[in-house]
């Protein structure tokens, strides 16, 4: 079995990754709030961590992996969306119409990922389906002394968890004199996160010990990851002896580099505090942290102000592909930032055309090419792996390129129908080109081999042109109705 090494953001360094459990490895992935649609920041991780279940599943078997992303459907951005629809007229309940909406957008989400060529997670919870784990948490946390209640709200006493700040490396001190808290009458520190919040008649609510309200966002990953990853498994008896030592912890916790303070930071604390070790000191979580930078877009943050945000499904509207995207992401290493731009994606959907058109000669039984495994295990070097397909098709090897593009999750069954290259016969322009760039060489006049050159370029042709000889090919976007006349 090849060594997996990951960039744990706990440690600050990359570690070989070694499963609680190989017969059971587990994965929480911090997954949308869906009011709306996923803009392109949210795909990045899913796709990113798709690629590491992939891997995983070829590691350690497809039956022996776990992987959970959940939904949350319980926040202010849900129910003002509500609010507006019931204010424009819509009929039902504000809750059924929070549930329609947030049933809408799990749907268009799932169509969106679908098209990345994302493989869905073991288990999506609802937040909503978990309600009576949060409570039960919570309520706990208040009797250990880590929460207290106060006015219907519940809050985490953050100085009571010595080691918060060690994930995002900044102390409590640090974080209240650079970031901006609330400051409210029923806290007692302005550290202190919400556990519960109390909600009025018109918002949705479920019963507590504290009044009726609805918990905060941080508590649904703790309760959802310890309800799947922990508890579920140890009363199915899939958890071996040795995994059973180590009580409410999991392998691997992911998420953007946005969630790793305040939300992976209060995950920990509240999760930590309440499952402690046997001598009081505080417990334990995720083993390794995997966090992926942040996208820009023509370099620039995306924003709405800027005009350059866009969601996953514009992007498809357009014409692009869902493995058109796929490919962009892998591109950059999910460590550093990456920068979307329209030329990225014409030349990826070229790459892919190429590619395809290659690999669909292969049978699908083959194994991933050694080089490819190998980036891939080293920190999910996605650019590494694609730079070892790219050897792969100069060599023209179908079976491994096939194999390997599967791992990336670029190939799946057939040639996509977006990629097959149109049966066009461009034998003219190659003679064409090839004479005109003979006379030049000449009279040292390339005008006329650059203006067809161009032209061929306009209408999608990649033209390439070596002391072989003059090769064109369809490109991304081909048009055959935009060739020149020769």
């Amino acid at each position: 079995m090849t060594k997996i090494r990951l960039h744990n953001t706990k440690t600050r360094r990359k570690e070989v990754f070694e499963p609680l459990d190989p017969q059971n490895v587990r994965m929480y992935l911090c997954g949308p709030t869906v009011y709306d649609r996923a803009h392109l920041g949210n795909a990045r991780p899913v796709v990113v961590f798709d690629v590491l279940y992939r891997l995983l599943r070829k590691e350690f078997g497809a039956d022996h992996v776990t992987y959970v992303r959940n939904f949350t459907d319980v926040d202010d951005k849900i129910n003002a969306t509500a609010l507006a629809r019931k204010e424009a007229g819509a009929v039902g309940t504000l809750e059924e119409l929070i549930r329609e909406r947030t049933e809408e957008t799990i749907g268009w989400y799932h169509a969106d990922m679908d098209a990345l060529g994302a493989l869905r997670p073991n288990f999506e919870p609802r937040a909503t389906d978990y309600i009576g784990a949060m409570i039960a948490m919570i309520a706990d946390l208040i009797e250990k002394g880590h929460a207290y209640a106060k006015d219907g709200h519940v809050l985490f006493r953050v100085r009571s968890y010595q080691n918060y700040g060690a994930l995002s490396g900044r102390s409590v001190d640090d974080m209240i004199a650079g970031a901006r808290v609330e400051v409210a009458p029923f806290k007692e520190d302005p550290m202190d996160f919400v556990l519960w919040k109390p909600s009025d008649d018109e918002l949705p609510g479920w019963d507590s010990p504290w009044g009726r309200g609805r918990p905060g966002w941080h508590i649904e990953c703790s309760a959802m990851s310890e309800e799947l990853l922990w508890k579920k498994p140890l009363a199915e008896g899939h958890l071996s002896d040795e995994a059973k030592k180590f009580p409410h912890m999991f392998d691997i916790h992911a998420g953007g580099i946005d969630l790793q303070f305040p939300h992976h930071e209060n995950e920990i604390a509240q999760s930590c505090c309440a499952h402690p070790h046997a001598d009081g000191t505080p417990g334990e979580f995720a083993r390794f942290w995997l966090h992926n930078e942040m996208l820009q877009v023509e370099g620039k943050k995306m924003s709405k102000s800027l005009g350059n945000f866009f969601t996953v499904r514009d992007l498809l509207d357009q014409g692009i592909p869902g493995e058109v995207i796929r490919f962009v992401f892998l591109q950059t290493h999910y460590g550093k930032p990456m920068d979307w731009t329209a030329e990225k994606a014409a030349q990826a959907e070229t790459t892919l055309r190429k590619w395809y058109k290659l690999a669909e000669t292969a049978l699908d039984n083959e194994e991933p090419y050694v080089g490819v495994l190998n980036a891939l295990t080293d920190d999910l070097n996605t650019a590494a792996a694609i730079a070892e397909c790219w050897q792969l098709y100069h060599a023209s090897d179908a079976p491994s390129l096939r194999a390997s593009m599967s791992l990336l999750g670029l190939m799946s069954g057939s040639t996509p129908g977006w990629a097959s290259l149109p049966d066009v016969d461009l034998s003219a322009y190659v003679v064409a080109l090839a004479d005109q760039r003979a006379k030049a060489m000449e009279t040292k006049d390339f005008s006329a081999v650059d203006a067809l050159k161009s032209a061929l370029m306009a209408a999608g042709v990649e033209v390439r042109m070596s002391k072989a000889g003059v090769e064109l090919l369809p490109g991304a976007g081909f048009d055959a109705s935009k060739l020149p006349d020769v």
